[in-house]
């Protein structure tokens, strides 16, 4: 179909309102589950329903709507700890464009992809996401396939240039090479057709591919569906801070995170660097939450419950939730316990994530570390107190209330557990174990 005149500009005025509200898509950090943790690249459709269920039955009604298939879910004989790059199985359509493997997916029998699987997600009041890696399948381009809605077959727009170190089924598709991005439109179009809400595009981040962001970014807004777009892995470089803030809702910050304090301990440095750039819409990413029992048949290590501590596990939600990073849980969500549970299902923790404000680290120090931030709704502020420390002991660490605004006596209370701590006046301290964190709202007495 050729467009016309008012036609036209109606389409093209369709598509930049597309692109500006995105943002209105994830006003709040989304929250969901990955299959990445559990099972790395071998993921199956029962495993996919079954943490659906989970979600349904345990998180939905405290904010966690997402449900992401990770990565290869196009291979048919993919392995844990590492990927099969000697004969890996792919499934592609006519045009290039990759599809569920069926021994793994049997509902994508017939050609219908990930429709049947997003539909029954979609029935349980969750959302479907599914990830991607940068580029076009070089399987697609030995075949030369065709590219649809355009002339050039996929030997017209690919390169070598800049391939993927880590995994080898891509090359880089050249942005303003005809049928370049009438590629991309086509895969989003097909996503779209699934069900598709949430997209994981690897390998756009390191070097930053701002060519291919601009492409899926286009391509997303001419489906008309509202597709929130992940960008990954590696820390985004800063230089490209604003442009990814500007076509993305949500950024990683880190290579893949897992469960060791080291790393753990460098997302307070990270997140300092990153804190500016956070907007609704656009949230800097920590990467997944290592929680639960993971492993099971991961891309590196066995199966196990998080070697996080639990004091450590603290920490780490008390850092992704007071720096509002989005939260993509990675166990496998039957298997948790009551305390993985109660780390997910904390409403005064969760309201921080959803609704603070003016989200800053207050000091660092020998002591300890202070993250605070605002409830705009009553003017209390939110503390969280962190001791990073690397000691045996416990550590009192203080926050002068008169820095958040408070001069006269506050009333405490615990976060985590949802209890008074009384009343103070002047400072507030607290007593946090080693590699642990203390969350409280202090709220003035009228």
């Amino acid at each position: 179909m050729i467009l016309t005149g008012g036609l036209l500009i109606g389409a093209l005025i369709g598509v930049n309102a597309q692109q500006k509200d995105f943002h209105d898509w994830a006003k709040t950090p989304p929250m969901g589950w990955n299959s990445w943790d559990c099972f790395g690249p071998t993921v199956v459709e029962s495993e996919v329903k079954s943490n659906a269920e989970y979600m349904s039955k345990n998180l939905k009604a405290f904010g966690w709507e997402y449900v992401v298939v990770d990565i290869r879910w196009y291979v048919g004989n993919d392995k844990a700890h590492g990927y099969n790059e000697t004969d890996p199985d792919y499934v592609l359509d006519e045009y290039g464009r990759f599809q569920p493997a069926v021994n793994r997916f049997p509902s994508a029998a017939g050609g219908k992809g990930f429709k049947p699987l997003a539909d029954y997600i979609h029935k349980k009041g969750l959302k479907f996401g599914i990830h991607i890696m940068r580029g076009i399948p070089i399987e697609a381009v030995k075949r030369n396939l065709p590219i649809m809605g355009s002339k050039a077959t996929a030997k017209d727009i690919y390169s070598t240039d800049l391939q993927c170190k880590w995994l080898h089924d891509m090359y880089t598709v050249v942005a303003g090479r005809d049928g370049a991005q009438e590629y991309y439109n086509s895969l989003f179009k097909l996503y779209a057709s699934w069900g598709v809400d949430f997209i994981k595009v690897d390998d756009l981040s390191r070097p930053y591919h701002t060519g291919e962001v601009e492409m899926i970014r286009k391509a997303i807004a001419l489906t008309g569906r509202k597709i929130v777009l992940s960008t990954s892995p590696g820390e985004t470089p800063m230089a490209s801070a604003s442009h990814v803030q500007g076509h993305a809702n949500m950024w990683r910050t880190v290579d893949d995170f897992w469960d060791n304090w080291p790393m753990l301990k460098d997302h307070f440095h990270v997140f300092e660097r990153w804190n500016k750039y956070r907007a609704p819409g656009a949230w800097p990413d920590g990467d997944m939450l290592p929680l639960g029992k993971i492993g099971i048949r991961a891309e590196r290590g066995n199966p196990r419950m998080t070697a996080f501590t639990k004091d450590e596990q603290y920490t780490l939600m008390t850092l992704w939730t007071i720096f509002r990073s989005p939260l993509m849980f990675g166990g496998d969500l039957p298997s948790n316990d009551a305390f993985t549970l109660s780390l997910l299902n904390n409403t005064e923790v969760l309201n921080i994530l959803n609704n603070s404000t003016n989200n800053k680290q207050l000091f660092r120090n020998e002591d300890g570390i202070c993250w605070v931030a605002d409830d705009p709704k009553t003017g209390d502020k939110y503390v969280a107190l962190f001791n990073p420390g690397d000691g045996n002991e416990a550590a009192n660490i203080s926050v002068n209330l008169n820095d958040l605004g408070f001069t006269g006596v506050c009333k405490v209370r615990d976060l985590w557990s949802k209890s008074n701590k009384g009343r103070a006046k002047g400072t507030y301290t607290a007593t946090i174990n080693k590699h642990g964190a203390g969350l409280f709202r202090i709220s003035a007495i009228k």
